[in-house]
């Protein structure tokens, strides 16, 4: 049975390969053309991403189609990685260096942010979190774990909730609040650091009540 710390990584995993990904087509659509600078807008010119800013983004690349074209691919190698190699010797350390170049190539600031979380998360898949082995009881760690789905549901909403959930908003009923984006982009990171500790309570409970 796959674990549930492996489960929150790839469901993460594929979170940020999609946020990653539509900040490359922002760039992809600005054509042959020099960024601004280091730091440009993915979508300057979308009303519906004036309220994400035009969704910020860094690139060291001096050219908005390459950068973005990069962009995708290494969002398209984030999901694969994210799903097929994660569990394997270092898959950790894999997400982690795809998040720094992700960074880099133009996949925005809270995409990369949130692959080098889960890429650390992915160090400790095979050994668990031995802080919780240490310090917290089995019942605790079960009831912890009875939480894993819900947490990861609250997740998932949030980083929805922001794409496609806010442009969608703003482009369909001119709904562009800001207490909203920071209320989901709150909701966001706690369902990931929630999720990630129940998972790995919830993988920590079963090793557990198999040994016993």
């Amino acid at each position: 049975m796959r674990s549930a710390a492996k489960t929150t990584v790839s469901v993460f995993g594929v979170i940020v390969s999609i946020a990653g990904f539509e900040h490359g087509v922002g760039a992809v659509l600005q054509g042959n053309s020099a960024p601004g600078g280091v730091v440009f807008e993915s979508w300057p010119d979308a009303p519906a991403y004036e309220i994400l800013s035009g969704e910020p983004a860094m690139t060291v690349v001096p050219n908005l189609l390459v950068s973005g074209v990069l962009t995708v691919l290494v969002s398209v190698a984030f999901a694969v990685w994210s799903v097929r190699f994660v569990g394997i010797r270092r898959g950790g350390v894999g997400l982690i260096v795809l998040s720094v170049i992700l960074l880099l190539v133009g996949g925005g600031f809270g995409p990369p942010i949130l692959g080098f979380v889960i890429g650390l998360a992915a160090t400790r898949l095979e050994s668990g979190w031995s802080w919780l082995e240490h310090n917290a009881s089995e019942t605790t760690r079960r009831r912890l774990g009875a939480l894993w789905i819900p947490s990861l549901a609250v997740g998932v909403a949030g980083y929805v909730g922001l794409w496609p959930g806010v442009p969608l908003l703003a482009y369909s009923f001119g709904i562009a609040e800001a207490g909203l984006v920071i209320a989901l982009t709150i909701l966001g990171f706690v369902g990931l650091f929630s999720s990630l500790l129940t998972a790995f309570a919830r993988d920590s409970a079963h090793r557990s009540k198999h040994r016993s």
